[in-house]
């Protein structure tokens, strides 16, 4: 039997447990709308890998509710469950008693980030990622040894021996989804400030490009930007725009996220645009966070919900605004299509209808769906460096339910799901073409054809 001061003694133990602090920790009203009935395990991504209870949202709530209580601590046994989570916010749709997890995760994330240490080299790797792939500019300098490290050949040799892979999972994957990297794409001309609309002007957009959209498919923004002047937008295109955060944010790394928004929010100010338009879903979700992310800043707070209303993805400003340029036919004879859902536009904006909308007014185009559309790829942000594992069994996953809907091409509107999709096609000896929309819109706004195998 414990004595009553014993007792006190171990509460007060256990109450000094290290854990969230006092900023922002997970809301304990949210985590109270969980009922636990375990709807969310069947669409987590996570758990039907890993197949634990801490690994799947429900689970991961547990451990928020017990470290808010200091019933147990942060630290290595439970940082891993949160991070686990691809964030991909399947859960949220799936959820029949509306629990916010996504604001949940996000607070949590941040907690992590502030109160718990990492192994050495874990905060190494991160501080890796962080440190260049927010920065387009610094991005550039990293990717000409890498272009000369592919012009040799030497992606074969590393591949086929496996030794980055014994040595770090995370620098293999890292290394395995990195594109065929041309010169021109490195160092093409940066866009016009300015774009005028073709034809009578109906809006005055601005455009973001994005931090791997940018350099790794830099064609996509320019189509994005063809086809919005084909359909009467202004484009403005501000140089001093830089990474919108999403990374950061999405890994808890609270000041840089803020940083970055607030950089973006000033490129864009005075620029008198209707809408700010994104070709990339997770940096659309982040954008539309803005309000969030600045909440407590003073002086950014409401500029930061004002950007935000404005932030519209690509897609879903043109089947609002409606398509004003003529559509011509992609190839001769029907081509059939498959739609990859990207989880921050199908779970994180509630944008699915409107991509297949725009996709079925190209004349002979015929759009099939693929089993388990709502199954995360695997990519999410840095997830596929970070936890390699994982991310490469629900790649095989996507990549087999994709090809097995018998396309002749696949559709995918984010940058990160293309480069995992890719990736497991060729594992899987799969050569079927992966383009973006705007890049699918555009070719059929000028006429052009495919010019490439179906």
């Amino acid at each position: 039997m414990h004595t009553f001061e014993e007792s006190q003694q171990t509460t007060a133990s256990i109450k000094n447990l290290p854990g969230f602090d006092t900023n922002h920790p997970p809301d304990p009203k949210l985590i109270d709308t969980c009922v636990h009935c375990g709807f969310c395990l069947s669409t987590c991504p996570s758990y039907r890998v890993l197949g634990k209870e801490m690994d799947s949202p429900r689970g991961r709530i547990y451990l928020m509710d017990a470290i808010n209580e200091g019933e147990i601590a942060l630290n290595q046994a439970t940082a891993q469950h949160f991070d686990s989570c691809l964030g991909c916010l399947a859960c949220v749709s799936t959820c029949p008693s509306g629990v916010q997890y996504d604001k949940l995760i996000s607070a949590t994330r941040h907690q992590v980030e502030r109160n718990y240490s990492r192994n050495w080299f874990d905060q190494i790797f991160r501080q890796l990622i962080f440190s260049l792939f927010p920065y387009p500019h610094r991005l550039r300098i990293l990717l000409i040894p890498l272009y000369i490290y592919q012009k040799l050949g030497l992606p074969k040799l590393v591949r086929a021996t496996g030794l980055l892979k014994h040595l770090s999972p995370r620098l293999a994957a890292m290394e395995s989804i990195l594109p065929q990297l041309s010169w021109q794409s490195l160092f093409k001309a940066d866009f016009p400030d300015l774009i005028p609309a073709q034809g009578q002007k109906r809006y005055r957009v601005g455009m973001i490009l994005g931090c791997v959209q940018r350099l790794f498919f830099s064609p996509v923004n320019a189509a994005t930007a063809r086809v919005l002047t084909a359909n009467g937008c202004e484009v403005v295109i501000p140089k001093s725009q830089g990474c919108c955060a999403a990374l950061p944010e999405h890994q808890g790394q609270t000041a840089q996220a803020q940083s970055l928004a607030r950089q973006m929010i000033d490129s864009f100010a005075d620029t008198d645009v209707d809408y700010v338009i994104i070709n990339a879903a997770g940096c659309g979700h982040t954008l539309k966070e803005y309000g969030h992310i600045l909440a407590d800043d003073p002086e950014y707070a409401q500029k930061a919900r004002e950007f935000a209303s404005k932030v519209r993805d690509v897609q879903e400003f043109l089947a609002e605004v409606g398509l004003t340029a003529t559509l011509s036919p992609l190839t001769d004879t029907p081509l059939t299509m498959v739609y990859q859902d990207a989880c921050h536009l199908l779970h994180g904006q509630k944008i699915s209808v409107q991509p297949r909308q725009i996709l079925k007014q190209i004349p002979n185009v015929q759009l099939r769906e693929p089993i388990d559309a709502t199954l995360c790829c695997g990519s999410a942000g840095v997830y596929n460096m970070l936890q390699p594992e994982v991310a490469e069994e629900l790649g095989i996953q996507k990549a087999q339910n994709l090809v097995n809907t018998g396309a002749q091409l696949i559709a995918s509107a984010n940058p990160g799901c293309s480069l995992q999709i890719r990736k497991y096609l060729q594992a899987q000896g799969e050569d079927i073409p992966l383009m973006h929309p705007m890049e699918l819109l555009d070719l059929s706004i000028r006429g052009e054809k495919l010019s490439i195998n179906l």
